[in-house]
């Protein structure tokens, strides 16, 4: 018998391996985190958990100055001499205002998280003013948000973004020949289903992403839907009913309503005094526009390739906090957003720590997490139309779920 060709072998598992995406080997090697909550708080120095009122207090004016100053400057644009200039006017002072707007929003964000102030009525009285303001009911997306931050990660727990699995999508199980490896036939399976060709052209696909966009954080708010997501009830903010809200919040529930009520009412009178087309060009343009930024950033911040979801076998809280991905929007909008995207995993570890905080202890974080720390250097809009395409939905087995096309 010819002794076996051992060169003609090796060549063999050499060219197999090579034609494995660096996606499925990542996903076939990676095993969950083993560190405690414990070991990664002892990692960042005690100081940057003290929270500063006066500081936050201070962050808050600067936003709420900034804000009503690019609204002065919006007085002048009608003034321009012609019509080019004041579109073109209009049109920039709605991208920057409502960039700027989502600074305030983010430190509302931060009083129901506790983070803003050790005093509870300061958090919810800054909290309850600035998310008024935007319309936003403070105590409701407060509980919905502590509901995320305490099961982010998890197919069961979790409630934002939690990804579609095959069975949900309509898509035919995986045959055996294709389920021998479940991370090499990705690029597969998607021409097995009963969806339209059309939903995977480009074209499809980018008008997808800007209608989620732009009706995503309404749809949120009004229906509780999040994203593509099917709503897991059929509730919105503003109803102090179970099952998402308990009986003793609702006293809450009904004060946050009344900050919407109250904040909507004043935009009424002002568009009787000032006309509803002052109104929608100097605060309903840029709100939209944070509302844009909202769903951005925090699709973003949870929608990767990279990013595991567990089921409850494998889940933890600090296994799910790990995943969610850090990016930067560059100098200036992480300033003015404080942050909060180039931060996010060392927020969801520690949601009390204050956010002026948050940059340095992500220094100690990433030392500490290694290889489960995730940063993300793509381009903003590359990232978000590569994510839109390829992270579709789950499979129905497994403990450690990654995104498939």
């Amino acid at each position: 018998m010819a002794p076996p060709n051992v060169d003609s072998q090796v060549r063999q598992r050499i060219v197999g391996d090579e034609e494995v995406s660096p996606k499925a080997l990542f996903e076939r090697n990676y095993v969950p985190m083993d560190l405690t909550i414990k070991e990664i708080r002892e990692a960042i120095p005690a100081h940057l958990f003290i929270r500063n009122t006066t500081k936050s207090i201070m962050y808050a004016v600067k936003d709420v100055v900034t804000v009503a100053f690019l609204m002065y400057c919006a007085t002048f644009i009608d003034t321009l001499p012609s019509l080019t200039l004041r579109i073109s006017a209009w049109v920039t002072y709605s991208i920057i205002q409502g960039t700027v707007m989502v600074g305030p929003f983010v430190l509302g964000h931060e009083c129901g998280h506790g983070a803003f102030s050790d005093n509870r009525t300061i958090n919810t009285l800054f909290g309850w003013v600035l998310h008024s303001a935007f319309l936003v009911p403070y105590h409701t997306f407060q509980i919905a948000h502590s509901k995320h931050h305490k099961g982010t990660g998890s197919m069961i727990k979790d409630v934002d973004y939690v990804p579609l699995t095959r069975s949900q999508r309509g898509l035919p199980p995986i045959t055996l020949d294709e389920g021998t490896d479940s991370h090499d036939h990705e690029h597969h399976h998607h021409h097995h289903h009963d969806e339209s060709i059309l939903t995977d052209t480009p074209l499809y696909n980018l008008v997808s992403l800007v209608s989620f966009l732009v009706t995503g954080w309404p749809l949120y708010i009004l229906g509780n839907i999040h994203g593509y997501e099917p709503p897991k009830w059929v509730v919105a903010h503003f109803q102090p009913v179970p099952p998402q809200y308990e009986p003793h919040q609702r006293q809450n529930i009904v004060f946050s309503n009344f900050g919407v009520a109250l904040a909507a009412s004043i935009l009424v009178l002002l568009s009787i005094a000032l006309g509803a087309r002052t109104i929608f060009m100097c605060y309903a343009a840029p709100y939209l526009v944070m509302n844009v930024w909202l769903v951005c950033i925090t699709y973003l911040q949870h929608t990767d390739p990279k990013v595991p979801h567990f089921r409850d076998n494998t889940w933890n809280f600090q296994r799910g906090a790990a995943c969610s991905v850090d990016r930067s929007f560059g100098a200036v909008v992480n300033h003015l957003h404080h942050h909060i995207s180039a931060t996010h995993q060392c927020h969801h570890m520690f949601t009390q720590m204050p956010f002026y905080n948050a940059v340095e202890a992500t220094k100690y974080l990433k030392a500490k997490l290694g290889k489960y720390y995730i940063y993300d250097e793509t381009p903003i809009a590359i990232a978000l139309y590569r994510n839109w395409r390829e992270c579709k939905f789950v499979e129905d087995e497994g403990d450690v779920l990654f995104y498939k096309k």
